[in-house]
């Protein structure tokens, strides 16, 4: 398979860096679920975890960067007892996203949501299915049902409506590509609200990262070429522009920066070396070159992954 690079090369492209006004923060692999498609490997049984000085010199660089938008994300990052103070000291500057695990919300007794709500924290969440079976054998059992609830306790909250952010990521159950994202979107505003009662604000369809415990499970079971020849034949050269790595940077629990969370998952540093967030002064500069491998290919398939 011709390397992403030389497909960027043939299609006369140059990947490089825009304003960067986004900081995803990675707080830790740990997580209660063992979801078949994750990319890092996250699970309950993984002790990597940011510390409190690591989430408050991120905090630092945030304010330092005037950074727009912080995305934190994980693993679980509800499981992160420093979540709070990271989201305390970077709301007043900055749009702040939480890409949630909704039986983590599930389970938490100490009014995390009233919390998200009251420092008007967007909600990203992960809700692949709309049945029991099919949503459970991708992310664990119970997980449908568990979702629902959370979902419910969401719009009791204000989220899905005008004034706080409820957005929902689909992705496929295999080793193919996402549906259409209009049509899915339609199809999962019918059926959760006719049947559920929930609503939402966005719904985004990404394809699957063939990195970590998907890509395992995509070599266990003989599709790890037959995906990838998937995603390069996929390849859309005008998804290129809005792909986030060009307004984004990820930095990673132990506090190191990368292009993005697929980068960090794959050990592919920022600027070709491990550079530390609290020795950075500003966001990276437009025009700089960004590190790429055949895992771009996932984001640059059809509509592309943003």
């Amino acid at each position: 398979m011709e390397p992403f690079a030389k497909t960027l090369e043939a299609h006369g492209i140059d990947l490089n860096r825009g304003e960067t006004s986004t900081l995803q923060v990675n707080m830790g692999l740990l997580c209660n679920q063992v979801c078949r498609h994750c990319h890092l490997s996250a699970g309950p049984q993984r002790s990597e975890i940011m510390d409190r000085e690591t989430a408050l010199q991120v905090a630092e660089y945030a304010r330092r960067g005037r950074f727009s938008v912080v995305d934190i994300t994980g693993g679980a990052p509800e499981l992160n007892p420093n979540l709070r103070s990271l989201i305390s000291a970077v709301a007043p500057h900055a749009q702040v996203t939480l890409r949630a695990n909704l039986t983590a919300l599930a389970e938490d007794q100490t009014g995390l949501l009233t919390f998200l709500a009251d420092h008007r924290v967007r909600i990203t969440c992960s809700f692949p299915a709309l049945t029991a079976s099919q949503l459970d054998s991708q992310r664990g059992p119970g997980v449908f049902e568990k979702s629902l609830s959370t979902l419910r306790s969401l719009n009791e909250k204000g989220y899905g409506g005008q004034s706080l952010g409820l957005d929902l990521v689909v992705n496929p159950a295999g080793a193919f590509l996402p549906s259409p994202q209009a049509e899915t979107e339609k199809r999962f505003r019918d059926a959760l609200g006719k049947t559920h009662g929930i609503a939402f604000n966005n719904l985004f369809c990404f394809a699957n990262v063939p990195w970590g415990r998907f890509r395992d499970f995509l070599t266990r079971s003989g599709n790890l070429a037959p995906y990838m020849e998937r995603l390069k034949r996929a390849f859309n050269p005008c998804a290129v522009s809005g792909v986030m790595c060009r307004t984004l940077v990820s930095v990673s629990w132990d506090g190191f920066l990368y292009d993005c969370d697929f980068n960090l998952a794959a050990g592919l540093p920022w600027g070709g070396r491990k550079t530390h967030v609290s020795t950075m002064e500003a966001p990276p500069a437009p025009g700089s070159r960004i590190a790429t491998s055949d895992l771009c290919f996932t984001c640059t398939a059809g509509a592309g992954f943003t």
